[in-house]
């Protein structure tokens, strides 16, 4: 089960489509959701009396998924070594340099689409649950409890799902319906192994629909609360016609770690497109800018004057990427992606993500409060592995308030509530600053200002000021004026943090 807040695959813890194309089989088997079949065991309108009937036909169509893993890792040295003692430090007791292996298992769900045995579930249930893992098997198992060693066919990462295949015939199956179609407050009904419970059935209703939890380009969930735990992962949630709606993938967990009510599921019509592709061995290209977007919160939107829960800002541009390229800036506020609107249900990331590679679109843009128009070639999304690898170099810990830290310069105060100064090379090395960093760095925070309430510390670096440069703290003083003048009660700061990615701030200003 992933979490809603971190990862968590065997251990703890991501349109419109065509139907996808099933291998078709002599005979007239048929779909355990096929309408017909399920006519008389679905619930009528309103509330059910029971979902035994609507269960004991879906359920033959969902399995248990298990993993066995080996993890070698390697062990400390010994520290007696070059001693007399050196012989008490046993390998045996992992004190010598020869890694170690052990073995691990992990648990999940996952339902037959095909007769002959394609089985869907998430990426995570089958993939390595820990650093220098590897899988060595995956076993299905059927409600009838026979056991199959499945075959990966694909995986996809990013939208966390994966395909299986067992070597099996006329097996029962369901088929994915219209995600689309769901309302909140529908009832649902989840079918999966939490724990390791085979076959354990829940239900609850649709909680909320496009619900984003931060993780990334397919961020973009059902919410129910269904009862969801570890183990449910990759099982399906179903509607009361039978049908797919959802892949259960995430939770929200209290302190225990299980349920609390909050549990996520892919949508079937994102999950259809994905799952076609890897049936197909196509492979999966997304779309990517190259940019670390930022929703726009209260605060941003009365600095910038925006409308609230529109657009996304533009915290940082990578280099050589394509928004790069097509001239996008740091402080920009993105409008609209190919026509379609950036707002909280539908995130910069996400509809990128689902632009093909190599598209040329129009991306509607706020620049200094002026609308622009943007074309811009989208180009390819790097792996997850690459993307993670880039995001661990370019974070560093926050910086330490020790009293054995040099200490800033007397700075300059203004109505912000802090005290800054011109960033100098040595301040610069001082808290861990890129070289490259031009701004002013605070120096001290009143606790009773805003700013003090938002987070701002001794070494943050403020590098814009609503979209203006502050390399020196008269800049600041003007675009505080400025923003004054305007009749603005806040302000949007642009600060770095030691090495951390630049983000934007909203503080109000004092009267």
């Amino acid at each position: 089960m992933r979490y809603a807040y971190a990862i968590t695959a065997a251990l703890l813890l991501s349109g419109t489509a065509t139907a996808i194309a099933l291998p078709t089989m002599s005979g007239a088997q048929t779909a355990q959701n096929e309408p017909a079949a399920m006519a008389a065991s679905a619930p009528k309108a309103g509330a059910p009396m029971s979902f035994a009937d609507l269960v004991a036909k879906l359920q033959p169509a969902v399995v248990n998924i298990s993993t066995s893993q080996h993890i070698t890792q390697a062990q400390q040295p010994n520290p007696f070594a070059g001693t007399p003692f050196e012989g008490l430090f046993n390998q045996s007791q992992g004190g010598g340099a020869a890694p170690v292996t052990r073995q691990a298992t992990s648990l999940g769900s996952g339902f037959i689409i095909s007769p002959d045995g394609y089985v869907v579930t998430n990426n995570h249930v089958v993939a390595a649950g820990a650093k220098g893992a590897t899988v060595d098997s995956i076993t299905v198992t059927l409600t009838d409890r026979k056991e199959y060693v499945a075959k990966l066919i694909g995986r996809d990462p990013t939208s966390d799902l994966a395909l299986l295949k067992i070597d099996a015939k006329a097996l029962p199956f369901v088929k994915f319906g219209n995600s689309n179609a769901a309302r909140v407050g529908d009832w649902v009904v989840a079918i999966g192994n939490p724990f390791g419970l085979g076959g354990t059935v829940t239900a609850g209703i649709v909680s909320s629909l496009h619900r984003v939890t931060g993780g990334g380009a397919y961020d973009r969930f059902i919410q129910t609360d269904a009862a969801i735990n570890q183990g449910n992962s990759g099982g399906p949630m179903f509607d009361l016609s039978g049908n797919v709606i959802g892949i259960n993938s995430q939770i929200f967990a209290g302190q225990s770690g299980g349920n609390i009510g909050i549990g996520f599921a892919i949508p079937a019509d994102d999950a259809k497109p994905v799952i076609e592709k890897l049936m197909k061995g196509t492979t999966i290209a997304r779309g990517y800018l190259g940019v670390g977007p930022q929703p726009i919160d209260d605060d941003l939107a009365n600095s910038f004057g925006l409308p609230k829960n529109q657009g996304e800002l533009l915290r940082q541009i990578e280099p050589g990427q394509p928004a790069e390229k097509a001239g996008l800036k740091v402080g920009d506020v993105v409008l609209r992606v190919d026509g379609k609107q950036v707002n909280p249900d539908q995130s910069l990331s996400y509809l990128v993500a689902n632009i093909t590679p190599g598209s040329r679109v129009p991306i509607d843009i706020l620049r200094q409060g002026r609308p622009m128009t943007i074309a811009t070639v989208i180009g390819t999304r790097p792996s997850e592995e690459a993307l993670i690898a880039k995001a661990s170099g370019a974070e560093s810990d926050d910086m330490s308030d020790d009293d054995d830290t040099p200490t800033v310069p007397k700075a300059v105060p203004n109505a912000l509530g802090v005290t800054v100064q011109t960033l100098t090379p040595p301040i610069a090395r001082t808290f861990s600053i890129d070289s490259s960093v031009q701004g002013v760095v605070v120096g001290m925070v009143d606790p009773t200002s805003d700013a003090a309430s938002k987070g701002l510390k001794r070494g943050d670096v403020i590098i814009s000021a609503n979209g203006a440069p502050t390399t020196t703290p008269a800049a600041l003083a003007a675009a505080v004026a400025q923003a004054k003048a305007a009749g603005r009660t806040q302000i949007a700061l642009l600060l770095v943090r030691g090495r951390n990615p630049a983000a934007f701030i909203g503080v109000k200003l004092k009267k």
